[in-house]
């Protein structure tokens, strides 16, 4: 049985930096870069806004987009998110991470400690 996974770019204010990552959940884990529950680039990097992703039926497929995608050139990068969202956008929103989401994630990190 496949399962949906995505691959996704996360930046900065400036959109200087770009991480990108794989998921089975979206909204989570953009959830969880906001709320910087996972010390890392990150965190380190203040990557909160989410200007890029894509849906594949195979974490599988994802897992080798993103090897692909970290291999390109930062333009290609650039140009692929300028083609999805030219304005850079944070779609953290449109995927439903509200401020609320962000809330229940930092709670859930404070249980775990």
């Amino acid at each position: 049985m496949n399962k949906e996974a995505y691959v996704y770019f996360m930046t900065n204010k400036n959109n200087k930096v770009l991480y990108i990552g794989i998921t089975s959940n979206l909204m989570r884990r953009v959830a969880e870069h906001k709320a910087k529950t996972n010390i890392g680039f990150t965190e380190k990097y203040n990557c909160n806004k989410l200007v890029y992703y894509e849906i594949s039926n195979s974490i599988v497929v994802a897992i080798e987009r993103e090897k692909r995608l970290k291999n390109w050139k930062r333009c290609w990068k650039n140009e692929l998110v300028n083609s999805f969202n030219p304005k850079w956008l944070d779609l953290g929103g449109s995927i439903g991470v509200t401020d609320k989401v962000v809330k229940g994630i930092v709670e859930q990190s404070y249980k775990k400690d």
